[in-house]
């Protein structure tokens, strides 16, 4: 039987590590920034690993997204109409906390994929944590989120315009004078 279960703990490795391979090169570690006005600082910082792949090569997607257990598959709209390809996301914060950097830790990334995940992993940890619920844990967030993915790049906001456009939003009682009939 110990047998049976070596073999079941090598395949289960070898699947992950060829996950992790192909994440290295096809998949990304990602965390965005929406203008939320409703929310205490007007962001919100949201965390997400994805995969992008063709269409024919879809049960790859199939088969990391049931490893994982969790995520989903649907089309890569931001691409166009003409593109053909799906994408796997993951944005659920418990799974990433609880299933994809428990992954990666045991089945690392060799590119340069390595260092963002890392950084990825502290922003999912400090947000698991509410340290975005406090200005500076928010800043230190946006500050880290830009050093990933080439150093934001690619980003269509500046880290410096979301950082001077954060604010706090304080509790008001909208006071309404009675009249007093007279």
């Amino acid at each position: 039987m110990a047998s049976a279960d070596n073999q079941q703990e090598s395949r289960d490795r070898r699947n992950g590590d060829y996950i992790a391979g192909f994440v290295d090169g096809e998949g990304s570690f990602h965390i965005a920034f929406q203008e939320r006005p409703n929310l205490k600082f007007g962001w919100q910082a949201v965390p997400g690993f994805r995969i992008s792949q063709n269409f024919p090569s879809q049960h790859v997607l199939e088969a990391i997204c049931k490893t994982l257990g969790c995520g989903y598959i649907k089309t890569n709209d931001a691409a166009g109409k003409r593109d053909k390809t799906l994408v796997y996301v993951v944005r659920v914060r418990k799974d990433l906390l609880e299933k994809v950097v428990p992954f990666f830790e045991r089945h690392p990334l060799f590119s340069e994929k390595r260092k963002d995940f890392q950084i990825f992993k502290i922003i999912v940890q400090m947000i698991g944590s509410n340290a975005h619920l406090s200005i500076e844990g928010f800043k230190k967030i946006v500050r880290l989120a830009f050093s990933m993915n080439a150093n934001g790049r690619y980003r269509k906001r500046r880290k410096e315009t979301i950082l001077a456009n954060l604010r706090i939003l304080r509790d008001c009682t909208l006071s309404i004078p009675h009249d007093s009939g007279g």
